[in-house]
């Protein structure tokens, strides 16, 4: 079975899409599926330094990249045209057996539907939560008419529109788009265990070995919800804490964050970190201890996956798609965007931390059973040898 998985881009840059994609065919390769992406080199505001127009091994994973147009206008760069791509779709994509989109809105991804459905080619969408209300609510007009030009036929004509939540399927079924849909959850790759790892944390940034750690790690993007979180943080001046902000967005809003972190007196409490992966990664999650993430919107919420798996108890949002999973097996707190809800629950966590050891020790045995890779491509490829039954019948 040969499956092309086709996205705009895969730097870590862009977010928990791009790793999503590349840890989802890593994870199809040894179960007998020949799968492979095309891309993109775009990395943001600049271009990755890759070989194009052939099949190289990106971390792990085949990846064929092509040229993105690149002019001084972000939102033209941003739509990541190639034509280069364009060419290549329309000479090979009839090699494959299906192709697997990821994300709407974006050139190669409008392109590849597009000549599927002109080559008669099955094809299955996964949107990334584009189609969620929140993200249907930025730049509304534009998405709007691009839907209606574009999208609608691309993604109505589709085999089947993957969800990775039942409250993405929820929020998109109101659009009366596609006529199957799937839920299939995002998977995660489990990381080393780094022994010592609350103790060495806190060496890393001179903090008291008694000092609660509350960590955030995601992309710095006004959707996180990171005024109320601050806000609420603040509020917390009769405990003892850390609180350590990982991650990265454009340069006008970290310097948005930090003059809040600065109006509301929590710089010195505060470890602004930047974007962090690998080692570091593992180990700012292992070595804390609460992570929060007050979103408007997460269709998934990978990093909140990588919180529980590393044994944290989460504060979120009801935004966040997760935010069910967390209820059902009590693995944290769920507040709505509201300052006094939010600290309502830093307080209580604060205040009871062998409730929150607990909660831990539940996620970490959840992710185990439920959110690994190997479980999650296993459950895919049952859904692409139905679709091809399908075809063929």
């Amino acid at each position: 079975m040969r499956i092309l998985h086709v996205t705009p881009s895969v730097p870590k840059v862009r977010g928990g899409t791009s790793q999503a994609v590349l840890d989802m065919v890593q994870a199809l390769q040894p179960n007998n599926v020949d799968a492979e992406i095309v891309t993109t080199n775009d990395n943001g505001d600049s271009l990755l330094d890759v070989p194009l127009q052939k099949r190289i091994e990106y971390q792990n994973v085949p990846v064929w990249f092509f040229h993105r147009f690149s002019p001084n206008i972000k939102p033209v760069r941003e739509y990541a045209f190639s034509w280069q791509l364009t060419q290549w779709l329309w000479q090979n994509m009839a090699q494959y057996d299906l192709v697997h989109v990821h994300a709407i809105f974006s050139y190669p991804s409008t392109i590849a539907m597009a000549i599927a459905r002109l080559q008669n080619l099955p094809y299955i969408v996964t949107p990334h939560g584009l189609l969620c209300e929140w993200s249907l609510q930025q730049s509304t007009r534009k998405k709007q008419i691009y839907l209606r030009l574009f999208e609608q036929a691309n993604i109505n004509h589709c085999q089947a529109i993957h969800f990775t939540s039942e409250q993405e399927q929820q929020e998109v079924s109101q659009l009366g788009l596609g006529k199957h849909s799937f839920i299939l959850p995002l998977g995660i790759s489990l990381p080393q265990q780094i022994p010592n790892a609350r103790d060495k944390l806190r060496q890393r940034f001179n903090i008291p070995a008694d000092e609660p750690i509350i960590l955030f790690l995601s992309r710095l993007h006004p959707k996180k919800g990171l005024d109320f979180l601050i806000q609420a943080l603040s509020k917390l001046t009769h405990h003892n804490f850390t609180f350590l902000l990982a991650g990265s967005g454009n340069s006008d809003y970290e310097a948005h964050i930090q003059s809040l972190l600065l109006s509301y007196g929590l710089s010195d409490r505060t470890h602004v970190v930047g974007f962090v992966e690998g080692e570091s990664k593992n180990l700012f999650l292992q070595g804390s201890d609460l992570f929060a993430l007050t979103s408007y919107s997460e269709n998934f919420g990978v990093a909140v996956l990588e919180a529980l798996a590393a044994g944290l108890p989460v504060i979120i949002t009801p935004g966040v798609a997760l935010a069910s999973v967390v209820e059902q097996y009590n693995l944290g707190y769920i507040t709505q965007q509201d300052v006094s809800e939010i600290t309502n629950a830093f307080d209580d966590f604060l205040n009871s931390p062998q409730f929150g050891k607990q909660m831990g020790d539940r996620a970490r045995q959840l992710i185990l059973d439920k959110y690994t890779w190997n479980s999650i491509s296993s459950n895919l490829i049952e859904v692409y040898k139905n679709i091809l039954k399908h075809k063929d019948a």
